[in-house]
């Protein structure tokens, strides 16, 4: 059973009542915290990712975001291919950019398997399975509507049909905007390098293409902070929502994944041990686990976003029953002198 804004029923009467309110009255700002400390949320983060079960939800996502891999990338070149010729030679070089961010053995194995696929399929057979290949790229989105609504403590109210729409609109809209990202990176290169050319003489050519790098890695970061801002705004099944540009979960989620996938390649540089455990294997370990990391860190971006906000509504209402539940602005009548 679920209140009026779909919290479960299992949570305490104060509990679900400041969950209602969070998600019948969403915040405005994410980033006004209402005199509530930066500890007490991170406290509150921690402690609701245990009761959430975050870790496990997310070896879950990992699962689905390696089942929905292919079929994304598939759909994405092919998509690419209504408005490009030689779209997935293009999709190959701008995939090479995940190496930032991707263990190169995972890539590697990724950008294989895709050249495999496309080499084998004529486009008219592509363009034919496009819809079957959203379908399965979707099911990724499913799992995280699923842990969002976890997160915000929520129940799924929307039906079947509509929250697999809901997925596969979001999925092609993730796609589009990483695409774009890449894009972005790619066109720094390629202007970076244009740059080094015609101004090889110059005394500005270093600045010159150290500028336009710069500005190719500042439009790839807005993209990706505008791909979490779609799934935190899309994915839970709020009563109400509230777009947000920018927050403190997105930022803390991006940064958070960034470094985790940086570590997780320097590891893999000393000290790789998969593939002596897994053997032949240990690449598709490697790559389960950087989906596990993604997935982590996305969530945890939601939670310390829907932490921020339930304790910020919480420190609302004791500031309002202290004040007698006085309107913003209103003054309290001024005593009479004696």
């Amino acid at each position: 059973m679920a209140t009026a804004g779909g919290v479960k029923q299992e949570l305490g009467r104060h509990e679900r009542h400041i969950w209602e309110l969070v998600a019948l009255a969403p915040s405005k700002s994410m980033w006004d915290l209402r005199n509530v400390s930066v500890k007490q949320i991170a406290q509150c983060t921690w402690k609701a990712m245990l009761e959430d079960r975050l870790t496990s939800i997310a070896a879950e996502l990992g699962f689905w975001f390696a089942f929905a891999l292919f079929p994304t990338l598939i759909c994405a070149a092919t998509i690419l291919g209504l408005v490009a010729r030689s779209a997935f030679t293009i999709y190959d070089k701008l995939l090479g950019h995940l190496a930032l961010v991707v263990p190169s053995e995972a890539l590697g194995m990724v950008v294989h398997t895709f050249n495999q696929t496309t080499a084998h399929s004529t486009s008219g057979k592509l363009t034919l399975g496009l819809l079957g290949a959203i379908w399965s790229a979707s099911v990724g989105i499913s799992a995280v509507q699923d842990a969002t609504n976890e997160v915000y403590k929520i129940t799924e109210r929307r039906s079947y049909i509509k929250a697999r729409m809901q997925a596969i609109l979001l999925t092609l809209l993730l796609i589009v905007l990483v695409s774009l990202s890449l894009g972005a990176l790619f066109a720094g290169d390629f202007g970076a390098t244009w740059a080094h050319d015609a101004l090889v003489h110059s005394v500005f050519g270093s600045t010159a293409v150290m500028l336009v790098r710069i500005g190719g890695w500042i439009v790839a970061a807005g993209f990706l902070a505008l791909s979490f801002a779609a799934v935190y705004y899309w994915a839970p099944d709020l009563r109400k929502r509230q777009w947000h540009w920018i927050t403190p979960g997105a930022m803390l989620g991006i940064v958070g994944w960034l470094l985790a996938s940086l570590g997780f390649r320097v590891y893999l540089h000393y000290f790789n041990t998969y593939s002596v455990t897994y053997g032949s294997l240990g690449t598709v370990i490697v790559l389960l686990m950087w989906f596990y990391i993604t997935g982590l860190m996305l969530l945890l971006g939601a939670e310390f976003n829907s932490e921020l906000e339930a304790a910020a509504m919480e420190a609302k209402l004791k500031r309002e029953k202290q004040d007698g539940l006085q309107e913003p602005g209103e003054q309290h009548p001024a005593r009479p002198a004696a």
